[in-house]
């Protein structure tokens, strides 16, 4: 071994490191598996350890470790998206959460491809993962029999599967909620009764479908008659929002529930473009939260999901053995603008 680094150097061992730092080899694996506490080794030893492997370049071979434990303390999630405030939230809080169970996490992002999902899902398998979560998978049913083919515990996130554990939103309840809130401002604001749009989203989605159902349930119990029409499930992109505003073919109502905060982007852009006098005329609220978005004027409300409610769901069926398939569903958190004070 030399004490140059460089692309020529040959890999440090353990056997290198315990000859540099005077020590047997058990005592240099304790420290870097971090069990060295209970070896009672002494802090400037372990100090000593670490310092040299950083600098000899040391790297464990974790899927060799993994082949001595029974477990590997990896956890694995597939994300969707890293670009949406959502799902970005939830990898950051998954990989947090990991830390502090003493997991560690790896991520991959899979673009909502469902090829590139079972691709990613496979590749995780191959480290030893003591559990995958698949956070809004396209088909995850196909990715839990891969799993359980692999004898390895899975479970579902944001959207649900049949053959395994799933934490959700509760998309219903969060949409009938919103929609109740945009009524009573058309109503209140507006002299509007209703019926509302409803826009974004794919209708063959779990979640979409979910929140339709509370979308129409909120106006039924209403009594205000909603004709389909109303419902524009045209997609998420602020691209097809706008095209499906362009060919809309009814009169705008003045009242929206829109599905996401990307589909808002669409409708903001719209508005600006072919309603520019729309300015206190509209009242709209939306499925999904934007700290930006919120301060818009007609912006009455949006649905927060729980992404800590959900993650902390998660690890606790993955801390308790995952041996359910239920579906859980976790409440949303209403955001509405604060009031503006009062003028003197």
């Amino acid at each position: 071994m030399t004490d140059t680094p460089g692309p020529g150097r040959k890999r440090p061992t353990i056997y290198d490191l315990a000859t540099l730092a005077g020590t047997s080899p058990s005592a240099v694996s304790a420290v870097l598996n971090g069990s060295w506490k209970k070896r009672r080794i002494s802090e400037k030893l372990a100090d000593r350890i670490t310092a040299l492997a950083g600098e000899q370049g040391y790297a464990v071979n974790i899927q060799a470790s993994v082949l001595r434990r029974e477990r590997s303390n990896i956890v694995g999630m597939i994300v969707p998206k890293y670009d949406n405030r959502y799902f970005g939230a939830m990898a950051e809080r998954f990989e947090a959460v990991a830390r502090a169970h003493g997991m560690f996490p790896v991520m991959t992002c899979t673009q909502r491809d469902p090829e590139l999902e079972f691709e990613a899902a496979r590749a995780l398998l191959s480290y030893q993962v003591d559990c995958l979560v698949a956070n809004g998978a396209t088909d995850p049913d196909r990715i839990a029999d891969l799993c359980a083919a692999a004898g390895v515990r899975v479970l579902n996130l944001d959207l649900p599967g049949s053959k395994a554990a799933s934490v959700t939103s509760d998309n219903f309840a969060g949409a009938q909620t919103i929609t109740h809130l945009i009524l009573d401002r058309c109503r209140d604001d507006l002299g509007y009764p209703g019926p509302l749009l409803f826009i974004g989203g794919r209708a063959s989605d779990h979640n979409t479908a979910e929140r339709i159902r509370g979308f129409r349930t909120a106006h039924a119990e209403r009594g205000i008659a909603l004709p389909e029409t109303h419902i524009l499930a045209c997609g998420y992109s602020p691209d097809k929002t706008e095209r499906a505003l362009d060919d809309l073919p009814i009169a705008l109502p003045p009242g929206l529930f829109v599905n996401s905060t990307i589909t808002l982007e669409g409708v903001v852009g719209w508005l600006n473009r072919a309603v520019p006098d729309h300015a206190g005329r509209m009242r709209y609220g939306c499925f999904d939260y934007d700290s930006f978005a919120a301060q818009l004027p007609d912006n009455v409300g949006m649905i927060e999901q729980d992404v800590d409610g959900m993650i902390a769901k998660v690890f606790e069926l993955i801390e308790g053995g995952i041996d359910t398939k239920d579906h859980f569903r976790v409440p949303c958190i209403l955001r509405t603008p604060a009031p503006l004070p009062a003028r003197s």
